[in-house]
């Protein structure tokens, strides 16, 4: 028999060669298989979640169980959104708040305010608390209440999935069927992973007392998920038998004072060592919470506000015509591409300038190699790779939003208690991807 090692990656090989929707139930059928709940009160703490990418609308989804008993459940991964909400049509075991549950009232239902202010206070005890849940993509809301219902999660020692650990009291928002329409088909709601205490990483942190630090590992991959791990600082284990959490850099998380998303002190870019020259302070955000770099699952391609934009663009080129890349014609939404015959492969993808996002330490950088700054594009006669980042705009709300294609394969730790952003960098590097995570179950966690 093969060695444990050898046998876990001719498992992923063949794995990986079995169409997407049945790779989808067999990750499912794993996670049924643990299905027994541990209490709250268990020594494990930390809890995993797979992340599928879907190729059509560029999102991601978050894979959990609801209701009681547990029904697996997706949602889309909002990276930024402040509290999550599903359609609760199909559920019928949660249980709504009132006005006057303390939980209504931290989070601030304007629909509670008026029943505070009526002449009969009374009424706050059995009108129900009343959110707003948004669609991120659309921009589009709508009115739901707020319940709480079971969820559970399969614990993790960072190399497998185990039994599902659950908690009932999880907060989110009912919402209307509609608010669904744009988002990646079949989920049933959104997973907000914001900065929040009504986010899903809070919750889950709080409810298992757990670190309240999260990680995320994008997959690109048609075939295989991803992973987020929650309430755990590592290690993270992917095949072969790879700690990625000991590759991680660290930079400070900037709060905002109006959103929830995830801010990095991001002081300047360089393309291949050379630095873009920039008129305006990229890293400030002010009162109103406009400006400043974040990360967004919701945003498919790095975005720049046009000057940073045209200047960052200009110098890629420039770095790239060094390497005998010549500029060929643009295909939507990008601006600037080669042909891929021209362009060289390596295990971190094609062979172009290197982009370095500096930190607030110039030490301190998140190198993005082709895999993530380039997107391939083969269709009728055209084969090119382009530059994967867009132009946002001269009026932008963020001066940067670093987006989900150049998240893919970099591990990303969201450490909530020390305020920091830990980055990899590409994992391809090392000789993995966000695509090994071994999702066979381990009959040793409980």
């Amino acid at each position: 028999m093969l060695p444990k090692k050898e046998r876990n990656v001719h498992f992923l090989t063949f794995y990986k060669m079995l169409p997407y929707k049945l790779i989808s139930l067999i990750t499912l059928f794993f996670f049924f298989t643990c299905s027994l709940l541990i209490p709250p009160s268990s020594s494990s703490s930390a809890v995993l979640s797979s992340i599928t990418k879907d190729h059509e609308t560029l999102l991601y989804t978050l894979s959990l169980y609801l209701n009681s008993p547990p029904q697996l459940t997706n949602l889309l991964l909002d990276l930024s959104a402040s509290y999550s909400w599903m359609d609760c049509s199909n559920s019928s075991t949660h249980r709504s708040i009132s006005c006057n549950s303390p939980l209504c009232s931290a989070i601030g239902s304007r629909a509670c305010a008026k029943c505070f202010h009526s002449p009969n206070h009374d009424d706050c005890s059995t009108s129900p608390c009343v959110l707003s849940p948004l669609n991120s993509v659309t921009h589009k809301s709508s009115t739901g209440k707020a319940i709480v219902e079971s969820i559970a999660l399969p614990v993790t020692d960072g190399r497998n999935p185990g039994q599902l650990r659950g908690f009932s009291e999880f907060f989110l928002s009912c919402s209307k069927k509609s608010l669904l329409k744009g988002l990646t088909k079949g989920v049933a709601g959104l997973a907000g992973l914001g900065r929040s205490r009504f986010s899903l990483t809070t919750q889950v942190s709080t409810s298992f007392s757990s670190t309240r630090t999260f990680a995320l590992c994008l997959s690109g991959s048609p075939s295989a998920p991803g992973v987020a791990f929650f309430g755990s600082a590592g290690p993270y284990y992917f095949l072969p038998e790879i700690d990625l959490s000991k590759t991680l850099r660290y930079t400070p998380l900037i709060p905002n004072p109006v959103h929830s998303d995830y801010y990095v002190n991001l002081t300047s870019i360089k393309v291949n060592g050379v630095t873009v020259q920039l008129n305006q302070n990229i890293s400030a955000v002010n009162h109103q919470g406009f400006g400043g770099t974040k990360l967004s699952t919701i945003t498919p391609y790095t975005t720049l506000q046009s000057n940073i934009y045209n200047a960052f663009t200009e110098t890629f080129v420039n770095e790239s015509a060094k390497l005998n890349l010549t500029v060929t014609n643009p295909v939507e939404p990008f601006k600037v591409c080669y042909n891929a015959d021209e362009v060289l492969d390596t295990k971190v993808g094609p062979t172009v300038p290197t982009v370095d996002l500096v930190m607030d330490n110039h030490d301190v950088f998140w190198r993005i190699f082709g895999s993530n700054s380039m997107v391939r594009i083969a269709r009728n006669d055209v084969d090119v790779w382009c530059l994967g980042f867009l132009d946002g705009g001269i009026k932008t709300e963020t001066s940067i939003i670093i987006g989900g294609h150049q998240m893919e394969n970099n591990l990303l730790q969201f450490d909530l208690e020390q305020e920091k952003l830990g980055f990899s960098s590409s994992v391809l590097a090392y000789s993995t991807s966000c695509s090994n995570f071994n999702f066979t179950t381990s009959g040793n966690l409980s």
